[in-house]
């Protein structure tokens, strides 16, 4: 429900304070005096559109607070977890602050947010009707969500959501693979001569790096084995080796007798030997390896451009061959196994279209059920409203050509305000008056199943008097029973019903008469105010004995 409201400088508002409560209040007050106002200023807290015009004359900005109090668990906690906004389970506060330039600032819960988030917010949390209310009743989607929270339809619902999503699926899976086939099919004389020509060559993973270098190593290979014939003639130039090695003999004879003097010359010159014998044998090593075949470079450099060659034309790296042989491999294998996985696909899309149709068919039937005892229902609500000779039907067209999340229904109020009319869209077949009745009842039919806590109505009375405004008072108050209700009225009828009144009037400020401007106040009524107010709204402008009297019995009958 709605518990505060603060409005700062919006038209005529200075500041005003307002405090709420559950059940019937009522708004009365002169034409003029601001009603309308304070109805655009929470509108504006709602999300609806902002204009520079709202904001007071003078002001650089006007803002508006409102607080609302929604049950637990309800769909605007919902709203605001999916928007990363904190909110406790116990009160949210909505502020719009209208700059007198036209941009506007949201808040929610102080924290800043979205026009969109604000409005798909408000709608959760109030509705605000009017006699040319033309949201909630035109729009198509809100009479069959309408149908299905008055018939508690809401698990068959979401039956169908979940198997339409799981049609979809399948219904993709079925098609993607479908493509694929006949794309593979096309293809397949260009995949079996490409994957012949992958074969023959058997691609391997870093075969280009390996082929590379060995090619750059058999193109030096004169030149290393000259650079190793060189270091082999050096190494025997003078018959070195055999000069160390008559030395060393030499010094080892006479060594036990040199006391310890000659061994480390000897150690020496062993090492020098061996090491030598060692180069020369790697150097025999290496000229045996540098030795040029013509026949294994032109091979080498065959497969290298080969393997290159057939990169390009596949638009690949050489290393990625292998893989686009596996890949071709399996297109191919899928167009040869493709036929008994496209009969496994479109066997599970029948199947989900099945189960779809069966969830659909059950809502469709669970619709009609519905709309024929909503039907009885507003029937019975219009004739006290003197709408006696209307006619109203709750149209459940099915075609499942249009199936969809919701199923295959299309759900329409239709009515005819007046005998050997046509049946009509709720919004073109009836006068402001006649739809702001035709609103009411179906919101005391629908009561708290498809509304949101608060429902604020503007003037649904007009135009009546007598026993159609009294029996628009009781419907308020057994709306109230279910959801806050406010009321904006002129009638005495409705207002006596109330079990909170406000007044609002507009006065002139105080101070110097020259910069004194119009302002709008709210006054709680109670006891002998409220009965002034009522024998006011009985009489006009002057308030008569007689308008008193009629007050008190009109308190007197709603107790």
């Amino acid at each position: 429900m709605l518990t505060h409201l603060a409005i700062r400088d919006i038209v005529l508002i200075e500041k005003l304070d307002l405090a709420l409560d559950e059940g019937l209040g009522v708004l009365s007050g002169e034409t003029g005096a601001g009603k309308s106002i304070l109805l655009d200023a929470l509108g504006l807290a709602l999300g609806a559109r902002g204009d520079a015009s709202l904001v007071r004359t003078g002001c650089d900005k006007g803002s508006v607070t409102a607080m609302f109090s929604p049950p637990v668990g309800h769909r605007a906690f919902q709203l605001l977890a999916e928007a990363g906004i904190e909110a406790d389970e116990g009160s949210i506060v909505v502020r719009r602050v209208q700059q007198a330039d036209g941009k506007s600032r949201a808040f929610v819960n102080d924290q800043p947010a979205s026009v969109n988030l604000l409005k798909a917010l408000g709608a959760t949390l109030a509705e605000i009707h009017g006699q040319h209310d033309d949201r909630a009743l035109m729009d198509v989607s809100f009479h069959r969500a309408a149908l299905d929270a008055y018939g508690g339809l809401e698990k068959q619902v979401a039956s169908v959501a979940s198997a339409w999503e799981q049609l979809a699926a399948a219904a993709s899976a079925h098609e993607a693979h479908e493509a694929r086939l006949a794309r593979a099919e096309t293809e397949r004389a260009f995949l079996e001569h490409a994957l012949k020509e992958l074969h023959e060559l058997n691609p391997q993973a870093g075969e280009e790096t390996a082929l590379a270098d060995k090619r750059q190593l058999m193109m030096n290979a004169e030149q290393f084995a000259d650079a190793v014939s060189e270091a082999q003639a050096a190494l025997t130039d003078g018959a070195t080796v055999s000069a160390i090695n008559t030395a060393l003999r030499k010094l080892e004879r006479r060594r036990e007798q040199a006391q310890g003097a000659l061994d480390g010359v000897c150690a020496a010159l062993e090492r020098v030997v061996i090491e030598m014998n060692e180069a020369q044998s790697q150097l025999d090593a290496a000229a045996r390896q540098f030795v040029l075949d013509p026949a294994e470079l032109e091979r080498a450099e065959g497969r290298l451009f080969a393997l290159r060659a057939l990169a390009r034309k596949h638009k690949v790296q050489v290393d990625e061959l292998a893989a686009l042989m596996d890949k071709f491999e399996a297109d191919l294998q899928s167009i040869d196994d493709g036929g008994a996985m496209l009969a496994r696909l479109k066997k599970a899309r029948d199947e989900a279209q099945a189960a779809y149709d069966n969830h659909a068919r059950a809502l469709s039937d669970a619709r009609m059920k519905a709309a024929d005892k909503l039907d009885a229902e507003i029937l019975a609500e219009l004739g006290p409203l003197r709408l006696e000779k209307a006619r109203f039907e709750t149209r459940v067209e099915t075609d499942e050509a249009r199936a969809g999340v919701h199923g295959i229904d299309r759900v329409k109020f239709l009515i005819a305000a007046n005998p050997g009319t046509p049946l009509a869209p709720i919004g073109k077949a009836a006068s402001g008056g006649e739809l702001s009745r035709f609103l009411l009842a179906l919101k005391v039919v629908l009561a708290a199943r498809a509304s949101a806590p608060t429902l604020i109505f503007d003037e649904i009375d007009t135009g009546v008097g007598g026993a159609v405004a009294d029996a628009i008072g009781q419907r308020l108050v057994r709306l109230a029973r279910e959801l806050q209700v406010v009321a904006v009225t002129h009638s005495p009828q409705v207002a006596s019903r109330a079990g909170h009144h406000l007044l609002i009037s507009k006065m002139e400020e105080a101070g110097d008469a020259a910069g004194r401007r119009m302002i709008t106040r709210v006054t709680p009524l109670t006891g002998e105010g409220r009965r002034e107010e009522i024998a006011r709204m009985l009489s006009g402008a002057e308030v008569t004995s007689e308008a008193r009297a009629q007050a008190d019995r009109l308190l007197a009958g709603t107790g």
